[in-house]
């Protein structure tokens, strides 16, 4: 995190810490570097004079000190120590080393799937203690979540909600970034849990394309597409992009839990960290597999269209091809029974199995003819004929003997 010299106009000392560097500035006021007489660092952060003035401010902050007090999580700043009557009110909490995750997709672009999901899995269970202790962070967004070896972490509790909830600007502050907002905070409407889950889909967003899933422009133009466009994540990794396209659904009832998105981020990261298919959805995986069972089907439809020659129906691949050579054989051995003269219409072979209607398909073993009977086989009928003769001539010759023996 980028440090800077004190300036003049600074304090050197808030409550029991004495202040080193400055952090960052802020809407709310001004971030330090301090630390307390046993060497524990930690980020403080002191209020803008105007804002001091505000009594509602006062209290809302005091609201939001408390509840931040109860939040229990590693994956937090935790609250260190605060001071709600100072001239100009205070808190300190735990300091982060590490760039933020804005700073971090700044220097070296997109981040990975697999680390995308791991950052979001603890950001979601972070969520869950938050909730839990009754605080909506309502101003999430890639600033505010440092990445510290130990893994991510969230600062900033409670500051944009305890500057009130029905509006976005307080005393020319801004409540939060235009890309990150939820459509019901655009609206001036309650904010609820799934309101940080539309901040951390625009998080997530942001880390996967290295930009806005709203794009740039001004303030108005922000914040008029967060509630009437969707977003565009078409530089996000598909393993991830159906989660995120759901946490930044504009009803906060479409959105998951915290609780659901932990889980599932969870498992994409380890599905990507090991370099496995992303589990499709149920409904998608069965149309596929539909699509699979009918492409060869789809194939001997398209080659057997009529007019093309039963030589091109009758391809079927390498399993038919002894019953070609076997039937081709058998069509020789019924011209020459016909003295020479081709196959009729109504022994022509048949254009092969039918899919879009009409007479069901043939079995693979079985042959039609157009008239739907199957044609006679030469040798068949030749032992047929032989029979017929065999027995006419042992008839005649019974008959003769007869009239022989009478005469």
């Amino acid at each position: 995190m980028a440090m800077m010299r004190l300036r003049r106009e600074d304090p050197r000392i808030v409550g029991s810490f004495r202040l080193h560097r400055r952090l960052g500035a802020g809407g709310m006021g001004v971030v330090y570097l301090g630390s307390d007489r046993r060497g524990q660092r930690v980020a403080l952060k002191v209020i803008r004079p105007d804002l001091a003035e505000d009594q509602e401010f006062r209290s809302r902050f005091a609201r939001e000190v408390s509840a931040a007090r109860r939040i229990r999580g590693g994956c937090t700043a935790r609250l260190v120590a605060a001071d709600l009557e100072a001239e100009r009110p205070w808190f300190a909490t735990q300091y982060v080393p590490g760039p933020s995750l804005h700073d971090r997709v700044a220097e070296e672009g997109s981040l990975r799937a697999a680390d995308v999901a791991s950052i979001g899995a603890a950001l979601s269970e972070g969520l869950v203690a938050v909730h839990e202790a009754g605080v909506v962070h309502r101003d999430l967004k890639p600033s505010n979540i440092l990445l510290s070896p130990k893994g991510p972490r969230i600062i900033d509790f409670g500051i944009a909600w305890a500057t009130g909830a029905s509006t976005l600007t307080h005393v020319g502050t801004a409540v939060g970034s235009p890309g990150f907002l939820a459509p019901e905070q655009v609206r001036g409407a309650a904010v609820t849990p799934a309101t940080d889950v539309f901040s951390l889909g625009a998080t997530l967003a942001y880390a996967a394309m290295a930009d806005s899933p709203f794009g740039h422009g001004s303030s108005e133009v922000m914040l008029y597409r967060v509630v009437h466009e969707e977003p565009q994540l078409h530089g996000v990794p598909d393993a991830l992009a159906p989660l995120i396209r759901a946490c930044l659904a504009k009803d906060p009832e479409d959105r998951p839990s915290t609780l659901q998105l932990s889980m599932r981020l969870k498992e994409i990261a380890a599905r990507e960290a090991q370099g496995l298919p992303v589990s499709r959805p149920p409904v998608q995986r069965e149309r596929t597999e539909e699509r699979n069972t009918l492409r060869p089907t789809e194939r001997y439809t398209e080659r057997d269209v009529p007019g093309r020659g039963p030589e091109r129906g009758a391809e079927r691949g390498g399993e038919r091809g002894g019953e070609r050579g076997t039937d081709r054989g058998t069509e020789r051995g019924a011209e020459r029974d016909r003295g020479g003269r081709g196959p009729g219409p109504s022994s022509r072979p048949s254009a092969g199995p039918r899919t879009g209607g009409g007479r069901p398909a043939t079995r693979p073993g079985a042959r039609s003819t157009s008239t739907g009977r199957r044609p006679a086989n030469p040798r068949l009928l030749r032992q047929r004929l032989f029979v017929f003769v065999v027995v006419t001539l042992v008839v005649a010759l019974g008959i003769a003997a007869a009239q022989a023996l009478q005469g």
